[in-house]
């Protein structure tokens, strides 16, 4: 019995309002017809007992949205030409390779991927994985930039190149690959820049003296994101130096990943009158003028 004076605050008990099985659990990603599901399993996009999971699923939306951007280009290619060849420089474990070939080339009778990588134990597991899945015009080369351009196991010409998360000036070797190769398309996504960071904090006290855009990068952390986007910038130049068209957006939301600028170049022949003078403008004002063999070839 409460106390004499004291006031008695009735107990409330919640309504439970009950859920539905769709509010509960949304149904999961569609996976597409005709996807090999041996491949999804290796990939970790479904689980060992084919399901969609949490985690799966976000990995499954991020598959399809990057196929999204790349699918027309796949398209035209193989519209002008009846084939196509690509190459996915720093490949690792051929995530896109795999992917590409599964759901575009695989139905075909033409097409052939070429995955580059330096590492001899990531392109043993892609040659065995490839053979399982009988992906006959998959092909897996243990070689470095300056070997692929050269290498006879590669055409004389590259339709389509990319990079994804090629780390650092493993971007820029890719580019390079893809000049040398004259690639039709260029699909890049950039990650970890670190060498013109670097180069800006070295000559940060000479930079001082040079020009006041200094202030831009003299902490670390500006040093370090401003770097990050000016290689960018001065990547997007080059290939308009080259008579590429650029176009420059991102690849899936800032929820899931910072390092998702996706840079997507089409070779047009005509340059961009102004992009080189402006790119050697660039590296001279900031004081980086030692990248030039880099970003202005």
């Amino acid at each position: 019995m409460a106390g004499k004076g004291k006031r008695v605050i009735p107990r409330v008990i919640p309504r439970v309002v009950p859920i539905s099985p769709a509010q509960s659990a949304p149904p999961p990603e569609e996976i597409r017809p005709g996807q090999s599901i041996e491949l999804l399993k290796e990939l970790h996009i479904l689980t060992r007992d084919g399901k969609l999971n949490q985690d799966s699923r976000r990995k499954l939306k991020q598959v399809y949205h990057l196929y999204h951007f790349i699918e027309p280009l796949l398209d035209e290619v193989m519209a002008a030409n009846g084939d196509l060849t690509l190459a996915d420089h720093g490949a690792g474990k051929s995530y896109l390779g795999f992917i590409l070939y599964d759901l575009f080339l695989k139905d075909r009778q033409s097409g052939h991927i070429f995955g580059i990588e330096t590492r001899p134990e990531l392109v043993e597991k892609s040659q065995e994985l490839a053979a399982r899945l009988e992906f006959q015009r998959m092909a897996f080369l243990n070689l470095s930039v300056e070997e692929s351009i050269a290498s006879s196991a590669l055409p004389e010409r590259i339709d389509i190149v990319t990079a994804l998360h090629a780390c650092n000036t493993a971007t820029d070797d890719a580019i390079r690959f893809a000049l040398q190769k004259q690639a039709q398309f260029i699909v890049l996504v950039p990650c970890c820049q670190a060498e013109v960071a670097a180069v800006l904090r070295k000559n940060k006290n000479a930079s001082f003296t040079k020009t006041p855009l200094s202030e831009l990068w003299r902490h670390p952390i500006h040093s370090r994101e401003f770097g990050s986007h000016l290689t960018n910038v001065l990547r997007c130049l080059l290939l308009e130096s080259h008579g590429y068209q650029v176009t420059v957006t991102e690849l899936v939301g800032w929820e899931h990943s910072m390092k998702n600028e996706l840079i997507v170049a089409r070779r047009h022949g005509a340059a961009r009158g102004n992009a080189r003078e402006r790119l050697e403008a660039i590296l001279g004002e900031l004081n980086l003028a030692e990248l030039k063999p880099r970003f202005a070839y």
